[in-house]
């Protein structure tokens, strides 16, 4: 910034001269004692010189004797000035002197000075460390903004002022500056404005951030050549936060992972007319690691937040605004977002021929942020269509042995009386913090059968012949009950006086359900047929039916 170059330039001078000759504080001559010599200066006061000495009696007579900067050892002086009177300090043993200067060339000049003190103690061409720079100095005045304090219905800001060339022969009648062009920061903002012919400058700029400094500083003219810049001192400024409200229509929630939410609302600012829309305002969903969702009101203060499922954030808030921001307060509302993490889930279901289900599966997540809820269940479920319809047939607990990412997590049931003809799957009962997974859909299904018209024949039957068996072995569809074609129920024998039925064979059955099949007749008994050892894929075991027979 220009300004520290100013400050820098005065800086580097002082020590280029200390360095260059070498000087030090001088002392009387020919003693340790009396006057000393600190510094003589212009402190860019056009016209004027400042000496900084002391003694240890008071200081009684001031000289000072100016030189060209490239004069020659031993050249004439361009003047002298002894008018001093004390500036500051405590009494006149210790302080600063003034002076007015009194030059015919502007330019830099070499000063040496000569003192005395009340004792008669004298020092004799002390060279000041610092060099006299005799130019026309160039400052601003009258500098003013509007309006002092800016805010949301008042956000752009005017800077006046006036440039002032002040030549140290003349310094009392300061002149227009015409055609500078002055720099202007106001904290990130950088302007320029030129004079005009009265020395006048506007210019006008809308502040970023709450507070900040205001500098104004002429640069080098072409119009002034050599002329110097006094350092500037800032204005310090500030605007007014007006506060801010908004809503949203929720303030939860529940996202799977992968997915995205949405919230909307309406933001507000409260300003000296009421509250009104706020426009162009960031509003944020975080938490203290991460943003999950920014978005920016519309010209009505309206917003649709889209929210990312990649983090959980169970203790968020939504935020209207950016800390720094000039005309607005931020406003802040609390959020939850939960994000269930993805998880796996598998089934293996049989429907055997007693009409019981057993089932056995599996249960495992990704994430390793996630974690298990504390009674994980799964759901066994049934429909008639697969597809709706879907009632619970019972729940699973699913004991927790690894608690690991990838490792699955077993459980297994099996159903006395199910349905027997139905659409199975297993859902994991997830939470807000772990997702609910379900299973494909598997079509399990048995058939009721029966065996009607049963009877043997003959009855009686002389031994050693044969017994030939009648019947229809039906499965039952629906409400219908259908033939069994190719179906192979089991004959069994009971000898009279026995409570226990032998198995004889499998007899057959034709494409109507008529049984095949014929046994020698050994003795008297009860015969009895059932579809019970061969029921194949799809039907259930039936009810045994029996006969009598009486062997001769």
């Amino acid at each position: 910034m220009r300004r520290s170059t100013f400050l820098a330039a005065a800086t580097a001078t002082a020590l280029s001269a200390s360095l260059f000759t070498g000087t030090a504080p001088a002392h009387a001559d020919g003693t340790t004692g009396g006057p000393v010599l600190s510094d003589a200066d212009g402190w860019y006061e056009p016209g004027l010189l400042f000496v900084t000495a002391h003694s240890d009696s008071p200081l009684t007579r001031i000289t000072a004797h100016f030189y060209p900067l490239d004069a020659p050892d031993g050249a004439p002086e361009a003047g002298s000035t002894e008018d001093f009177t004390q500036y500051s300090g405590q009494d006149a043993r210790s302080g600063v002197w003034r002076a007015p200067v009194h030059l015919a060339e502007l330019g830099d000049y070499r000063v040496t000075v000569d003192l005395q003190d009340a004792s008669g103690a004298t020092v004799t061409g002390a060279l000041s460390p610092h060099t006299l720079h005799y130019r026309t100095v160039i400052t601003v005045t009258g500098l003013t903004t509007t309006p002092d304090v800016p805010d949301y219905l008042h956000q752009d800001v005017s800077v006046s002022g006036t440039v002032v060339a002040r030549d140290p022969r003349d310094p009392d009648a300061p002149v227009p500056a015409d055609g500078v062009t002055v720099d202007l920061d106001a904290g990130r903002i950088h302007t320029t404005a030129t004079t005009a012919a009265d020395g006048r400058f506007t210019a006008a700029f809308v502040p970023t951030e709450p507070s900040f400094q205001l500098y104004t500083v002429p640069e080098s003219s072409s119009r002034y050549p050599g002329a110097i810049h006094p350092p500037v001192s800032p204005q310090n400024l500030h605007t007014a936060q007006a506060p801010v409200r908004f809503s949203a229509g929720t303030h939860t929630l529940n996202l799977e992972q992968g997915a995205t939410g949405t919230v909307t609302g309406h933001a507000e600012i409260q300003t000296a007319s009421g509250w009104q829309p706020l426009p162009h305002t960031t509003i944020t969903l975080q938490n203290s690691a991460y943003v999950a969702g920014q978005t920016t009101t519309d010209s009505r203060g309206d917003y649709t937040l889209h929210v990312s499922s990649n983090n959980a954030a169970p203790s968020a808030e939504l935020v209207a605004g950016t800390g720094g921001m000039p005309f607005q307060q931020t406003a802040t509302e609390p959020f939850s977002l939960h994000v269930a993490f993805t998880t796996h889930t598998a089934v293996t279901a049989s429907l055997h021929d007693d009409g019981t289900l057993t089932t056995d599966g599996y249960v495992y997540y990704e994430d390793t942020r996630a974690h298990w809820p504390a009674k994980p269940t799964v759901t066994l479920q049934y429909s008639k269509d697969g597809k709706s319809g879907w009632k619970d047939a019972a729940t699973i607990p699913v004991p927790i042995r690894h608690n690991k990412p990838l490792v699955p997590e077993t459980f297994a049931r099996t159903l006395a009386k199910p349905d027997t003809d139905a659409y199975w799957r297993a859902r994991f009962n997830g939470n807000p913090d772990l997702g609910t997974s379900t299973t494909k859909p598997v079509h399990l299904y048995r058939y009721a059968t029966r065996i009607t018209g049963f009877h043997a024949s003959p009855d009686p039957v002389r031994k050693g012949r044969s017994i030939s068996f009648a019947g229809t072995l039906q499965y039952k569809k629906g409400t219908t009950w259908k033939p069994l074609d190719g179906g192979a129920p089991t004959l069994y024998f009971k000898p009279r006086g026995s409570s226990t039925y032998h198995y004889v064979c499998e007899l057959a059955s034709d494409s109507n359900g008529h049984l095949k099949g014929r046994v020698t007749a050994k003795q008297d008994g009860t015969w009895a047929v059932a579809l019970s050892r061969q029921t194949g894929s799809h039907y259930l075991t039936s009810t045994r039916v029996s006969d009598y027979v009486d062997v001769r």
